[in-house]
């Protein structure tokens, strides 16, 4: 669906890129993780996957089309929802009359659906509400609208707790296997297992680009402890219930994700992460 090739970026020509060389892959029917410290280019990467920003080198494609060139037939297929989220002082009614005929396949049947997850109903007026209804009826109308990818930067900041439960219900409740959702993301916890695949970013470029069976295959997590348990661990983080670590999986072992975990052996040892998820070298006869 999406192929990003050798993307560089910098907002001024002269400065440090904020991307550079990042090169990947997003295929149609998963919720993917775009993970990273603030500040590392996560919110950059999906306006240029949107076309909304021009890159310095490389391409975004999507559907084999330059998303820059801003065809009508890619934007209909591509929805954004930016961290900060601005609607102009109407009713929902009059938004939707706007913007619905920009999707061919916006459904108000899933709007209200989505609105419902979220406690919300279709009656309201966008200048009455506080900026986390806000967001949960624009994230509504971006399921609605029914593209094949949504870009979501942030989504859970501005949700109260049971806003971000309704979060995770209303993810699952739209994916198809012909859709793809991209959640830049800091807040780890609240994602931790809607994610079919994770991407780490640092310092411009890509630490960890893996699906997450193909963590869970290859690293094991757990809470412990055990003091020799602790010491062998890849990586290891205190918490409430004892220590996070994160060890090889050599014995098949069906653990849980622990995005954290994950995240800080990334970036805290990304020679060793880099090391374990290298690709194989195929024998002759399959190359």
């Amino acid at each position: 669906m999406l192929r990003i090739k050798e993307l560089t970026f910098s907002y001024q020509r002269k400065r440090r890129p904020v991307l550079e060389g990042i090169t990947l892959t997003v295929n149609a029917g998963g919720v993917y993780g775009l993970l990273g410290r603030n500040g590392v280019g996560k919110s950059t990467l999906l306006y240029l996957i949107g076309g909304l920003l021009t890159p310095r080198k490389g391409v975004v494609e999507f559907d084999g089309i330059d998303t820059r060139r801003r065809l009508p037939a890619t934007l209909a297929d591509i929805f954004i929802v930016p961290e900060a989220v601005t609607l102009p002082a109407v009713s929902l009614r009059n938004y939707i009359e706007t913007i619905a005929p920009f999707y061919p396949r916006f459904s108000m049947d899933d709007l209200h659906r989505h609105l419902e997850t979220f406690g919300m109903t279709g009656d309201v007026h966008l200048g009455r509400l506080s900026m986390g209804q806000l967001k949960k009826v624009f994230m509504s109308v971006a399921l609605a609208a029914n593209t094949r990818l949504l870009l979501m930067d942030e989504p859970t900041n501005g949700l109260d707790i049971p806003g971000k439960a309704a979060f995770r219900s209303f993810v699952c409740s739209g994916m198809t296997d012909e859709r793809s959702i991209i959640i830049s993301t800091h807040q780890v916890q609240d994602v931790n297992l809607l994610l079919d695949h994770v991407i780490i970013m640092e310092n411009t470029g890509v630490l960890l680009n893996a699906s997450v069976n193909d963590i869970l295959s290859k690293l094991a997590f757990s809470t412990t402890d055990d003091r020799q348990a602790i010491d062998r661990s890849l990586f290891a983080v205190p918490s409430v219930t004892g220590t996070n670590i994160v060890t090889l999986n050599t014995d098949d072992t069906e653990t849980q994700i622990n995005l954290e975990t994950l995240f800080g052996l990334t970036v805290g040892r990304p020679e060793i992460v880099a090391d374990i998820f290298k690709p194989k070298n195929k024998p002759n006869d399959e190359q």
